[in-house]
């Protein structure tokens, strides 16, 4: 695994999404912390950063699936979706890297 570079923090309750070695990643700050997971909804390939953060939970914009930006898992869908890729958040400083 690598440590790379996302960004300053970002404000409580928003969300922003990179791409990083090929990879589109949604950072969310859910109460002072911030989590990371794959920006892309895998029942229809949305971009979740185009949806609603409410608390810890994503809605997809597409389909309306509920996820769980804390750990990735499906919260709510009328069918079963394997879970979002998850990435671990260091914070040093105002600086946050995650680990690819």
């Amino acid at each position: 695994m690598s440590k790379v570079y996302i960004g300053k923090t970002i404000p409580e309750g928003k969300m922003i999404h990179k791409e990083v070695n090929g990879k589109d990643i949604l950072v969310t700050n859910v109460k002072g912390m911030h989590y990371a997971v794959s920006n892309i909804c895998n029942h229809a390939g949305a971009r979740l950063h185009e949806g609603k953060l409410d608390g810890k939970h994503v809605t997809c914009p597409w389909h309306k699936a509920v996820w769980d930006v804390t750990n990735g898992q499906l919260v709510s869908f009328p069918i079963r979706l394997r879970a979002l890729e998850v990435y671990k958040v260091d914070l040093e400083g105002d600086e946050l890297y995650i680990d690819l």
